[in-house]
């Protein structure tokens, strides 16, 4: 039993899902153009319509498949969703006389959407049609000073409309509506971190059955989870794989070892440092870098697989980490020829995998979001210090090394990387922090340290605050904590000599800076 989101296009359509998570419903996010049959495949027991940037009278605005709309379910439309909704069921929508972009109060509402909410009520508005004229057996239910028609029902259809957004932070009661809409749904709210697990752990074994896994583990708390749930769905027919490629940052290598081998995970650690270091040697170009990288850890990763298939016998099984945002972002949505929507970024996990892999593949997590993961990890003991660490790259510290890099490089920038994420954890400012990283820039400046002259590196800190990383802002750490990050950096560090705090938004910006 699910709640059924289908995406037309809106930024926010994954924010749904993850509210409805939140809520301890079911829910999964299909193309706004998906059959009835693959919708009915997740036994829905109510639809959403999401919003997205298209007009109802648009020559290709997008639209369910048919029979979607009389299906005898509870219908959810958000902005876009609503103005189609109104619109198929003989409403008028037209070009709204002033745009409405941003927090707006509602100055009434009423019905069952907002049953059990009382007092003030700020929505988050995002649009430039309005539904005009209702449809027959249609009510308002809320509207702002700008918008007559904010919110509607059809009680008897079982039919719903809003024209904000319930699932941004910006609408704070948003999260009661929606619960509201899985009441009338019927959802039962059963969606645990618990019950999450042994679903799992029986999928898992089902899957396999007596076969063998291999997975390669980062030590970000994706594949970290994963190799403690498949140790305890599967035991010692499963064989993780740690590589370290020279890139990572200090001490990491023996945390992952201490983290995962006590809870049972039969994890190889593979040195293939010089390796990666050779083959990155006189490289600048970030983009040649992920490409080498990625290339080195197939090659290293396939090395160690076919050196466990002689010694223990061979592999039926690859696992991945990938979650729920991978695939939607791979897949695009929208439509299921992804017309309409663009493929943010593909994923390793979900689109870069050779078309000869000689394994099946065994993804768990690939219904989950972040928060999800993270939530199990904590049932299954993963230590706090790798189950809340902020996200990685994959190409480790290779792409916070600006230009070419260096053994001498990676050293240097291990030991600002480690003093700046000691002090956020001293301080008691990690956790307010969705991502913190230090960066070796080539910039080398004039400095006095001791009465004599320097010429030394530029290190960069940067922290950001997000809840999806699509957008960030930069943290706005204390002026003294970074006064004595810069006066621990440089005393520490004596190939740094000047320290500088990245104050950049995403967008402009991206969060790294390769």
């Amino acid at each position: 039993m699910s709640v059924v989101i289908l995406d037309f296009g809106s930024q926010f359509t994954r924010l749904i899902a993850r509210r409805f998570r939140e809520l301890g419903a079911y829910s999964v996010i299909l193309p706004g153009t998906a059959t009835l049959e693959r919708i009915q495949q997740e036994d829905p027991q109510g639809i959403v319509l999401s919003g997205g940037p298209s007009s109802v009278y648009d020559e290709n605005a997008p639209k369910p498949a048919p029979g979607v709309m009389d299906l005898d379910l509870p219908i959810l439309g958000v902005c876009y969703g609503m103005q189609y909704m109104a619109h198929e069921a003989g409403g008028d929508v037209k070009r709204a006389g002033k745009r409405e972009y941003g927090k707006a109060d509602l100055t009434r509402y009423g019905g069952q959407l907002f049953e059990g909410i009382s007092g003030e009520f700020v929505a988050w508005m995002s649009h430039s049609d309005s539904v005009t004229q209702l449809p027959q057996g249609y009510e308002v239910i809320a509207e702002t000073a700008d918008t007559p028609v904010t919110a509607i029902e059809n009680t008897q259809t079982r039919r719903y409309g809003l024209q904000f957004h319930p699932e941004v932070v910006h609408t704070p009661k948003g999260g009661q509506i929606l619960g509201n809409f899985l009441t009338i749904c019927g959802v039962a709210r059963d969606w645990t971190a618990a019950h999450i697990i042994d679903e799992l752990v029986s999928d898992v074994q089902a899957q396999v059955g007596e076969g063998r896994v291999l997975l390669a583990i980062s030590g970000g708390v994706d594949s970290s989870t994963l190799g403690l749930l498949l140790a305890r769905a599967i035991g010692e027919r499963l064989t993780a794989v740690f590589i370290d490629h020279g890139l990572l940052r200090l001490g990491e290598r023996e945390q992952v070892e201490a983290a995962l081998i006590p809870l049972g995970v039969h994890l190889v650690t593979v040195d293939a440092r010089a390796e990666f270091m050779g083959a990155l040697e006189g490289v600048s170009d970030p983009e040649q870098k992920r490409k080498i990288i990625g290339r080195e850890f197939i090659r290293a990763f396939e090395r160690e697989a076919a050196k466990q298939t002689r010694e223990h016998g061979g592999f039926d099984f690859l696992a991945q980490g990938t979650l729920y945002p991978d695939v939607i972002e791979s897949a695009g949505g929208l439509s299921a020829d992804k017309s309409g929507a663009a493929n943010i970024k593909s994923h390793h996990n979900v689109g870069g995998l050779p078309e000869d892999l000689n394994f099946k593949l065994v993804e768990p997590f690939r219904t989950l979001f972040k928060d999800e993961v993270r939530e199990i990890a904590r049932l299954l003991g993963l230590p706090e210090h790798i189950r809340m660490r902020h996200p990685f790259p994959g190409p480790g510290l290779a792409i916070r090394c600006l230009g070419a890099i260096s053994e001498e490089k990676m050293d240097i920038l291990r030991r600002v990387d480690d003093i700046f994420i000691s002090g956020l954890r001293e301080f008691g400012l990690y956790d307010g922090c969705s991502q913190a990283l230090a960066i070796l820039t080539p910039i080398q400046s004039v400095g006095v340290m001791g009465d004599e002259r320097t010429y030394s590196y530029t290190a960069a800190l940067r922290a950001v605050t997000t809840d999806d990383y699509m957008t960030a802002e930069w943290a706005r750490l204390p002026w003294e904590f970074l006064a004595t990050m810069s006066n621990r950096i440089v005393n520490g560090v004596h190939e740094i000599n000047r320290v500088v705090y990245d104050i950049t938004g995403k967008p402009p910006a991206t969060i790294e800076w390769e």
